[in-house]
């Protein structure tokens, strides 16, 4: 009996951080036009990240297994049906031992762009959503905002993020 308990401890400790991932998910509210933030976004892989002067905020820009594939195979002009690019987004902090350094501060929001040519025809093929806070209070748009902005890169399938370069 007692040695299962270690057993059991460890599986405990390698599963927690991934259903806390999946239990928050499921209790935030879904966006206005009915998107939901997925399950496990919080590992997928980085895609790139920028830095808004505008808004003074740091993103790291994440995607799904289809987003990584199409990146691999050159395939960032035309992202294939099921790509999910996932925004994380802080207000800019300056680091306190190193004033010429910005680091990331209080979480602002989270944005998704779910890839899906015939459900989101009208704009573009993409589906928008954003949570806002550490909350995750669903912004109240039903992504047009959001596509007004990203018809600037339509040339870039309405996709602002470049994957950042690796040697």
């Amino acid at each position: 009996m007692y040695a299962v308990f270690p057993v059991m401890l460890a599986l405990l400790v390698v599963i927690a951080p991934a259903s806390s991932d999946a239990f928050a998910a499921e209790l935030t509210s879904p966006s206005p036009n009915g998107l939901t933030i997925p399950k496990g976004y919080k590992k997928w892989k980085l895609v790139g990240i920028s830095h808004r002067k505008d808004n003074e905020s740091l993103r790291a820009i994440l995607g799904n297994a289809v987003a990584h594939r199409a990146i691999r195979n050159g395939g960032t002009w035309n992202w294939p049906k099921g790509t999910i690019l996932a925004k994380l987004v802080w207000k800019d902090r300056q680091h306190p031992q190193w004033p010429d350094a910005i680091i990331p501060g209080e979480q602002s929001h989270i944005e998704f762009m779910f890839k899906d040519p015939r459900k989101f025809a009208s704009t573009g093929g993409w589906g928008y959503a954003r949570w806002l806070g550490q909350k995750l209070e669903p912004y109240p748009d039903n992504g047009s905002e959001c596509f007004a902005c990203h018809t600037r890169v339509k040339d870039n399938d309405y996709v602002f993020t470049r994957p950042a370069p690796l040697p």
